[in-house]
């Protein structure tokens, strides 16, 4: 039989030695340096060459280029009602450039708001094209027929896009491609008959269209560059045709950003509690690992140099089915040569695993300053965390080239600053107030620059939610 017993009338027995609380009274505490969560591997600041910047701006001379209007188109939303902005007309290439707001508005007033749904046959193929289709919201599929009577995939359109642009002018357009609605959306279209009508009325836009439609007599080559003439597999003494090389008149220049804080430290604990620990330095530490977290947020989102906004048009593609597949990364990397690195949210490579988990492929790695990193067809795929998530669980992957000799991406940054701690960063003791506070300005100046639009490619609305089924 077992006897319990009551644990409060037990008596603790007499201590024979000091207790290990007590002894820590005297004993001397290990410490870790101060931790901070924020600090992430900043893969973008370690891979991108940076190339010294004086004067505080980069400028990027390329030649000249008779590329027009291939930019997103913006809307307004009024309730289930949506118009297209007058100005963002100007994006269509055959109206770059022009000034005209009142001819702008009539026509902008003219586009009519068509509704689909998912599954949705927009246009078909080889049918006559009378009007150009603006993509306010969606996502629509062009197919074609292929070389051996099979369906084919040629783009996938969303957001901002447009198609059959061609039809207002050409008067015996036809759809070279069928236009298949992926999800719901709403487009507005116009035709080509209230185009006419708008043109009739205006002699400025007129005049216009008699400029634009001159454009294609400049002799270009692919990528729509001012061709340098030249002769080649000729005999005897043919006359050579004479060559130069055209640039552009308004390159484009980076100015340098900056980013600041002010850090300031009491000077009773710069003196008194620095050991075993510099406790400004420390500080330091911490506050110039938030300004090189902050430093490539602003390299990925800044609106005047951030890599997402100024990925050129042409070089932004959708994913085929929404998930980051296999061939989604195959049509990113077959837009440039060379290309360095992809780019993505933890997210989103987590859900590029999934879809090559899903597929039996076992990925490539790529060793990295001692980092195993997953690669696809060797070419690392690099976390960011800068890199946003919609409310839809969707995301972007970029794709760069790098370094000033392979016309690439590249960074940008001045070093030889007045008290400089790191390259392109500096520290500066700006005095001690009243109140016996040390006050420290650190900086640092960068930016990033795109050399050619192909460059950097970016894969827009990766679906990287997991699916229900």
């Amino acid at each position: 039989m077992t006897v319990e017993t009551d644990p409060e009338s037990q008596v603790e027995p007499p201590r024979q030695s000091l207790s290990t609380a007590a002894a820590r009274n005297l004993a001397t505490t290990t410490k870790s340096a101060p931790q901070m969560q924020e600090i992430t591997s900043r893969w973008l600041l370690r891979m991108l060459p940076w190339v010294e910047t004086k004067g505080g701006a980069y400028r990027v001379n390329r030649r000249l280029s008779y590329t027009v209007g291939d930019g997103h188109i913006e809307f307004v939303q009024d309730g289930a009602d949506v118009r297209v902005i007058p100005r963002e007309l100007g994006e269509l290439a055959l109206l770059r450039g022009f000034e005209d707001d009142e001819a702008l508005k009539t026509i902008a007033a003219r586009c009519v708001q068509r509704d689909f749904r998912a599954g949705e046959v927009l246009v078909e193929h080889d049918a006559p094209a009378d009007r150009i289709h603006l993509i306010a919201h969606g996502r629509v599929k062009q197919t074609s027929v292929g070389k051996y009577g099979d369906e084919v995939v040629v783009a996938v359109l969303a957001d901002g896009d447009r198609f059959g642009e061609n039809a207002l002018l050409d008067a015996d357009a036809t759809w070279d491609y069928t236009v298949t609605a992926e999800t719901a959306g709403t487009l507005l279209t116009l035709s080509r008959a209230d185009f006419a009508a708008v043109m009739g009325a205006a002699p400025s836009l007129q005049d216009h269209i008699q400029r634009f439609s001159s454009l294609p007599l400049q002799r270009q080559n692919r990528h729509g560059e001012a061709e340098i003439a030249m002769s080649a597999g000729h005999t005897g003494e043919a006359e050579l045709p004479g060559a130069f090389v055209d640039y552009e008149l308004k390159p484009r220049e980076y100015e340098l950003s900056v980013a600041q804080t002010v850090l300031r430290v009491h000077s009773r604990v710069a003196d008194l509690y620095n050991g075993p620990m510099n406790q400004t330095e420390e500080q330091l530490r911490l506050t110039i690992e938030a300004l090189r977290e902050r430093q490539e947020h602003e390299l990925i989102n800044n609106r005047e140099f951030g890599l997402l906004h100024n990925a050129a048009f042409k070089q932004r593609i959708q994913t085929h089915s929404g998930p980051p597949t296999p061939d989604d990364l195959d049509e990113l990397l077959c837009r440039r040569r060379g290309t360095r690195l992809f780019l993505a949210h933890p997210r989103t490579i987590a859900a590029i695993g999934r879809e090559w988990n899903a597929r039996g492929i076992y990925p490539d790695h790529a060793d990295i300053d001692g980092h195993h990193v997953p690669a696809w067809r060797g070419v690392p795929i690099l976390p960011c965390n800068k890199i946003p998530i919609s409310k839809e669980s969707t995301s972007s992957i970029l794709a760069m080239r790098t370094g000033e000799d392979n016309q690439g991406v590249i960074g940008l940054r001045q070093t030889g600053l007045p008290e400089e701690y790191e390259p392109g960063l500096s520290v500066r003791f700006m005095g001690i107030n009243e109140q016996a506070i040390i006050s420290y300005l650190v900086t640092t100046y960068y930016s990033a620059a795109i050399l050619v639009p192909d460059a950097l490619g970016v894969l827009e609305n990766v679906q990287i939610a997991r699916r229900s089924d």
